[in-house]
């Protein structure tokens, strides 16, 4: 079960598509976003998404990134690819996706993302729609007052 909004979120390192080693602030507002597989359809639509909208999400200071359960490697062709700049996170042991809760389907992280600000979980959406999540979750930070 994932965690709920007011749970504290959990510390969590993992390696990005340049193989670095990269550690979240959770407590500044940060967008987790789990997806299922890199270079896939509707992973695809919400990653060209997130980075479409990058520059207004900094511009708020709110960081952005993205986690599946592939590697580093599958995730730097993604990355270089589709021209990505988000910070895809590797997870291959599934080990960041079981620390939020979120299910695993034959390996595969199911589409949930979390907003978090000040170590807790301020939002959830599970069962995303690829199409307009980006700038969905940016409207709701900005309606939640988490925008600086």
């Amino acid at each position: 079960m994932s965690l709920e909004p007011g749970t504290d979120v959990p510390d969590i390192v993992a390696r990005n598509q340049h193989d670095e080693r990269v550690r979240p602030d959770f407590s500044r507002p940060t967008v987790l976003y789990f997806y299922p597989k890199d270079d896939t359809p509707g992973c695809t639509t919400e990653a060209r998404e997130f980075e479409a909208e990058l520059d207004r999400y900094e511009q708020y200071g709110v960081a952005v990134y993205g986690v599946s359960t592939d590697d580093v490697e599958s995730h730097r062709a993604f990355a270089e690819a589709e021209d990505l700049s988000v910070d895809l996170l590797a997870d291959p042991d599934g080990n960041v996706a079981e620390a939020f809760g979120v299910e695993l389907v034959d390996g595969h992280a199911k589409r949930t993302t979390f907003v978090v600000a000040h170590n807790r979980v301020v939002g959830l959406y599970e069962g995303v729609r690829p199409a307009g999540h980006a700038s969905e979750v940016l409207q709701d930070l900005g309606e939640a007052g988490l925008l600086e």
